[in-house]
Formats: C-alpha cells, structure tokens, sequence
C-alpha cells in the first residue's frame, strides 16, 4: 500500500509497505525494522513472531516510548505477553498489529505528535 509523500524534515514516516518491504521516506528496507519520530533501527533481530525475545525490545525502551506497536505481518499473531511484559511494567502501552495496521497507526500517532515506537517484523 502507497501512502502520501512525506517530508523527511519532520521526522521518520513509511511512505508504503507491502509483505516484504517497508518504505520510510522513499527508501525500501527489507529486513525488520524499528521506527520512532527521530530514529530508525534497520537491522532489528526477529523475522517472525515466533523468533521474538524480551531482549528484541531493549533499543525500544532505550527510545523512551509512549506506545510501541509491534507489526507482526501480513497476519496479526499475537506474541506470549511475557516477551513484552517489562514494557507493560514501566507503563509503556503495546498494541500488537498487523503491519498494514501497524504502519499506518504509527504515521497517524507521528503526525500527532505522539511518541509511538513501531517495530516491525518482515520475514527472511
């Protein structure tokens, strides 16, 4: 799905995605990635739901968020709470998406002004 343009100025926002591709600011990633505001992670670890850990969300608390997405692929799956249970612990909320979802709720809350850290898994 293709989004509107969006001005790399204001911060980092996915321009469009598909199942194997996240376009932030017209550059295609293809591996997992983490996106906040003013940060972009490429070379974030899992590539399925299943390979998640409690250390994959290490650099997402580091970025002090308000909300953390977690886009889990074409197909929403949820992962066991107990992986992101320190962040529901520090009062931090999680919302757990598909990534089209996920996506499209980041560049909404962004444009809010909302920090909200989107971390999104894209297979191998």
């Amino acid at each position: 799905m293709k989004f509107a343009e969006a001005d790399p100025n204001e911060g980092y926002f996915v321009t469009s995605y598909d199942e194997h591709t996240i376009q932030i600011n017209g550059k295609n990633f293809h591996s997992s990635l983490v996106i906040a505001n003013n940060a972009l992670k490429t070379d974030w670890r899992p590539h399925s739901v299943e390979t998640l850990c409690a250390t994959d969300f290490k650099d997402i608390t580091a970025m002090n968020p308000e909300l953390v997405i977690i886009g889990t692929g074409s197909r929403l799956t949820f992962p066991p709470v107990e992986i992101y249970a320190e962040l529901i612990k520090l009062g931090v909320g999680v919302e757990i998406m598909d990534t089209g979802a996920a996506c499209r709720t980041f560049n909404v809350l962004t444009s809010e002004g909302r920090h909200a850290v989107c971390g999104l898994i894209l297979p191998d």
